[in-house]
């Protein structure tokens, strides 16, 4: 299972894009309501989710941050520092873009991790290499920079799960 973390203000491309991308690419996928089961992103899109966070099991094979405004609402939310804990302890993939891998930099997660986010937020990955590209993947992180690399960025995840990401890109003409 791949669970998709969606707080108020999340950036929404960072979150739909990888849905569908993972979806077309045959993940089972669950978006979380973290405050609720509607969400509005920073750009004033209400998105329903699947479940809410009460509705989460321990079975997940990946979590996914969006960025955005909403990535402190994200952080304060002590269900998904939870849902972190357990998938940094189970081995499972972490992606996050744009802001939200400032989140596993306060956890001290990047330090000796090679990872990307949006510009200015590179302070917030402790001991994080800061990269300069688009996706990076070191261990079972994966970070992206911002909006711009959604495509790319749920690509990686459904590349990651082995899940026909070449077959998705063709399909929809992602040039990359």
């Amino acid at each position: 299972m791949v669970y998709v973390f969606l707080a108020d203000g999340f950036e929404e491309v960072e979150a739909i894009a990888p849905v569908d991308i993972l979806r077309r690419s045959g993940a089972e996928v669950k978006t979380v309501g973290v405050s609720g089961k509607q969400v509005k992103g920073a750009h004033g899109i209400i998105v329903t989710a699947d479940i809410e966070l009460s509705e989460i099991s321990d079975n997940a094979e990946m979590i996914v941050l969006p960025g955005g405004p909403g990535t402190s609402n994200l952080e304060k939310s002590e269900g998904v520092q939870k849902a972190i804990d357990r998938a940094v302890k189970s081995g499972a993939t972490i992606g996050a873009i744009c802001a939200a891998p400032s989140i596993l930099g306060h956890k001290g997660l990047l330090k000796g991790k090679k990872a990307v986010c949006y510009p200015g937020f590179e302070d917030e990955l402790y001991g994080a290499e800061v990269m300069d590209t688009q996706v990076c993947e070191d261990g079972q992180f994966i970070t992206a920079n911002g909006p711009g690399a959604a495509f790319a960025f749920g690509l990686k995840l459904a590349e990651r799960l082995n899940k026909n990401a070449e077959k998705v890109k063709s399909g929809m003409k992602i040039l990359l």
